[in-house]
């Protein structure tokens, strides 16, 4: 029998063995966004269950709707690495990572997001977590990861209520330190990267056509976000 598309037709078991407990007693507060950059869904699978590979991921989701589920939620997955959110360092202990079939160059299909939210939302309502807590793999490494990438619809996320955005006016000036200061606020690792890779971190999000340098519209939605979702209020581990 084919495996169904519509995304509510259920989640498919496939045990990674790359996988281990969260540490020091931590609870999952964060879902952490990627895509798998390869040729097909399979061959991540494949990847994400090799033990040599040592990579893995809670979920993993294909283009065309289909859902395995690689690691239990209480288990600790081994797919953001090393990189930062708020205080948040052992990344992996504290989220829930899911990976999405696309090579990062393409739109996510209709099948794969709608697929995407009904993971999100289940997972959201077990572990009461909030939208501010949904980021990307990019935003806490910024500089060594672009996933998901430019073609990640994060506006049509954040209307269904799984992520956050901001269309904050370009108002103000053009101002480092007031950016850098508002990132921090928000989540990014400000002090752990230079800040050409910050701004294209946040601009992969949330200006993925923006060119140039530093703007006013970069330093508006920065402190819209920084002041409606600090991140020190935005989890119950933060």
């Amino acid at each position: 029998m084919p495996w169904p598309t519509d995304p509510g037709a259920g989640i498919a078991a496939y045990r990674s063995p790359n996988r281990g407990p969260r540490r020091d007693g931590a609870r999952p507060d964060l879902i952490v966004l990627h895509h798998t950059a390869m040729e097909s869904a399979e061959a991540a699978l494949a990847r994400l269950c090799d033990p040599v590979a040592a990579v893995s991921a809670h979920y993993l989701i294909c283009e065309r709707g289909r859902v395995w589920q690689l690691v239990d939620e209480d288990a600790r997955a081994w797919h953001a690495g090393a990189g930062r959110w708020g205080d948040v360092s052992d990344v992996n202990s504290r989220s829930i990572g899911i990976e999405l079939a696309n090579c990062g160059d393409h739109p996510y299909p209709w099948p794969q997001m709608a697929a995407l939210e009904t993971v999100m939302r289940g997972i959201m309502a077990r572990r009461a977590i909030p939208p501010a807590r949904v980021i990307a793999h990019s935003d806490l490494a910024p500089g060594r990861k672009t996933d998901p990438g430019p073609r990640f619809d994060w506006r049509g996320l954040a209307r269904a209520g799984l992520s956050v955005w901001s269309d904050a006016g370009a108002e103000g000036v053009a101002d480092w330190p007031r950016f850098e200061a508002a990132a921090a606020r928000f989540g990014y690792p400000v002090g752990d990267v230079d800040r050409e890779a910050l701004l294209a971190a946040f601009r992969l999000r949330f200006r993925p056509h923006a060119t140039g340098p530093l703007d006013r519209a970069d330093c508006a939605r920065m402190a819209d976000l920084a002041a409606r979702f600090p991140v020190d209020r935005a989890g119950p581990n933060a």
